[in-house]
Order: C-alpha cells, then structure tokens, then sequence
C-alpha cells in the first residue's frame, strides 16, 4: 500500500506514537520530523549556536542520519530550541526537501505540525492528533522521570512550557500550527496508545480497502 499519510499536533499529544505504529501496521516507513528540528537545535548548542538568536540554516543543510540517533533529544532544553528553529524559513526550507523526497518513493507516514497544511497538503490521509495541555505535561513528566512519584511543581513548570511552546507554534509567520481543513480530529486525553492506532486504522482502511 503506497500511500502518504499526515500526522499533525501539538508536542506530546500522542502523534509520535500513532504515527510510528501506523507505519509499522501499514507497512509503510515512518519519518518524525520533529526530529529533524531537534537534532538541528542539538547540532546547533554543540556549536556554540544560541538556537533562540543564531541562524540555523547551515546546521540544517549539513544535518547527517547520526545526528537523529542521539539519546539527548527530547528534553526541555532541546524542546526550547527546536521551536525556535523551526521559526526560521530558510531551515524549514532546508529540511522541506528531505521530508518530501523521504515520502514520494514509496509512500510515509509522517507526524510534526505542518505535514497537511504544508509539507503534504495532498496527503492521502490526514490526522491531527491533540490533547489538553495538562495530559500532554503528565505525558512528558513520564517520559522523562519514568514511574517515579510525581513533582506537581515540576509537573506545572513542563504544563507552562507546553502551553507557551503550543502559542509559539501556532503564531509563527512561518507554517503555523494549525488543523487542515481535511484532516480527521483524533483527541487522546482519555485514549490510550491501542485505542488511537484501532481508531485510525479504521479511518485508513474504510478510504482505502485493501
């Protein structure tokens, strides 16, 4: 099955993961370009860059496969500062080109917060994956510390951040995020993993019969 689908929403809401496991029941290759923005930001402070003032474009233009395998990606800092990269048109045009050529030979499931209204505005299937800011902290603040006992002052200070971040994505001059007009709305806060992917396999096969 050759087909390109958008998997769209704000940080931690659960695109990530419907995304990889959509790609693994479908077959299909699996490209998170949030990561791409992470690894530019990570690349960047290992420089001597300041993501939230210097220019990025030369980062991004160099960016190699390794960079995306590192362990120190997704944390507060690396959150910072790939929403403020991802302010920058000419890094968004430098990795424009990589997101595109990595879906058109066989088809992708892709997730970040321009996929449908940019990236692939004529994707085959189009989801926008959401969840209230306080879920999606908790999400995070279990990503990072594990099982152990939550911090509800560190619980609120993640919760400020994901609200602040959610303002800076969705203001951006530069590919806001936003719902396509066409996308299908998956909201997660009372959906585990299993549900959302079952939700969305249905969507894909009753457009797509196999």
């Amino acid at each position: 099955m050759r087909l390109i689908i958008a998997v769209d929403g704000p940080a931690a809401a659960g695109k990530g993961t419907l995304a990889k496991s959509l790609a693994a029941a479908l077959g299909l290759p699996h490209l998170d370009t949030g990561l791409l923005y992470r690894a530019v930001a990570r690349q960047m402070i290992l420089s001597g860059l300041d993501p939230a003032c210097d220019d990025g474009e030369q980062t991004a233009q160099a960016l190699q496969p390794e960079d995306l395998l590192r362990d120190d990606l997704r944390v507060p800092e690396i959150d910072r500062g790939a929403s403020s990269i991802a302010t920058q048109p000419p890094v968004r045009s430098a990795l424009l080109k990589r997101q595109r050529e990595f879906a058109t030979a066989s088809g992708a499931v892709i997730d970040g917060r321009d996929i449908g209204t940019v990236v692939f505005p004529d994707a085959d299937i189009k989801f926008f994956v959401t969840a209230s800011a306080g879920v999606r902290a908790l999400r995070r603040y279990q990503q990072l510390n594990g099982s152990e006992a939550c911090d509800k002052a560190v619980l609120a200070a993640l919760t400020a951040e994901i609200e602040a971040r959610d303002r800076k994505d969705a203001e951006r001059a530069v590919s806001p995020l936003r719902q396509a007009e066409d996308a299908v709305l998956v909201e997660t806060d009372s959906m585990d993993a299993e549900a959302v992917l079952a939700y969305a396999l249905s969507v894909v096969r009753v457009r797509f019969p196999s």
